[in-house]
């Protein structure tokens, strides 16, 4: 899978490049409804007189898009009309209108897009857009549902963070947390991932998690259930931050008073357009704002971090969670985002 041929497509002035890609995970990545050991990406480039701008798709399972899906929806985007990579709102735009849903396609047109501009302007994107890459949080890494050996193994393994993101949704919450509390005092919030169904329980399990040091709960109820998780967030001694229950930034206003704040990922939101319009509706809407991710290269990871100076949490772990890399780009040293200063996304391919 990851020697396929990229797929070329000339369409007036921009040429667009794709090629599916298996992300290959260190460990077994186990969350409230499924486990995985691959991710299955597809990575793009969008050309224009020789520059060469990089995005990337990420489909976890959820998601409902796969390798085949983005390439379909791909093969049907035509950017012969444009005359100039800087008609950006246009092309997204047109982008958008091609078909419902496929945002993680849609994604990798903006990321791309993007990182042609920023090179065309030989700039980086935060620097475009006026922000201070020294005001971003420190990220968040991930511990996915596990046995006890195991999750103290990771948590040994990540003593660099200064923040860690549990998994939590099945019966094994409580061992989890007094696991990872035997190996360490750093502050955790805990993704529930839809996992807990009753509002009193999960009600009971913030107060517990906060007597933890636990700083906010992701998701903790189906995202339907919204006059439970009002509820839940009404009463609960620690934020609640929406995922599931929020995609694109038509969301966002309905999640007033439901939740405190809301996650943002540029495979939910069809990319760095979009999550920044969410970031700031957010702000005005009084919520608070996290940056995550889905499993990624460093391509679509330093993407979003372009925008990271403007939230309140940083989830973008998701390339330090696979062993085949083929970007450089954002790093993460003592827990700190690092973003190279390069034009556009920043990011360059390995040798």
């Amino acid at each position: 899978m990851n020697t396929t041929h990229w797929e070329t497509k000339k369409m007036g002035k921009f040429t667009l490049r794709f090629r599916p890609y298996t992300l290959e995970m260190r460990h077994v990545f186990t969350v409230a409804s499924f486990s995985r050991t691959t991710t299955p990406v597809v990575l793009t480039e969008l050309e224009y007189e020789g520059i060469i701008g990089y995005g990337e798709a990420s489909m976890p399972p959820y998601l409902g898009e796969s390798q085949e899906s983005v390439s379909t929806f791909l093969r049907k985007v035509d950017l012969s009309a444009f005359s100039s990579p800087f008609e950006t709102e246009d092309i997204l735009s047109y982008v958008d209108l091609l078909e419902e849903k496929n945002t993680a396609a849609k994604a990798s047109i903006d990321i791309a897009l993007h990182d042609l501009l920023g090179k065309i302007m030989q700039q980086p994107f935060y620097k475009i857009w006026g922000l201070n890459p020294h005001r971003i949080p420190p990220t968040s890494y991930t511990i996915g549902i596990d046995s006890e050996d195991m999750i103290r193994k990771k948590v040994k393994e990540a003593e660099q963070f200064k923040i860690l993101k549990v998994k939590l949704g099945l019966d094994t919450d409580k061992m989890i947390i007094e696991t990872i509390r035997s190996v360490t005092d750093v502050p955790l919030c805990a993704d529930v991932n839809q996992g807990w169904k009753n509002k009193e329980e999960a009600l009971e399990m913030a107060h517990w998690l906060h007597e933890k040091n636990v700083v906010f709960l992701e998701q903790p109820m189906p995202k339907e259930m919204i006059d439970e998780n009002a509820w839940l967030t009404a009463h609960s001694p620690i934020p609640t931050i929406a995922d599931e229950g929020c995609q694109r930034l038509v969301d966002v206003p309905k999640l007033q008073g439901v939740y405190t704040g809301i996650n943002i990922k540029l495979m939910k939101c069809t990319g760095m357009r979009e999550a920044k319009r969410m970031a700031e509706l957010a702000r005005t809407l009084d919520l608070k704002v996290m940056l995550g991710c889905m499993t990624e290269t460093s391509c679509a990871i330093s993407a979003a971090a372009q925008l990271a100076p403007l939230v309140d949490w940083a989830d973008l772990d998701g390339a330090l969670l696979i062993g085949n890399d083929i970007y450089d780009g954002m790093i993460v040293r003592d827990g700190e985002c690092i973003l190279p200063d390069r034009p556009g996304i920043g990011v360059r391919k390995n040798a």
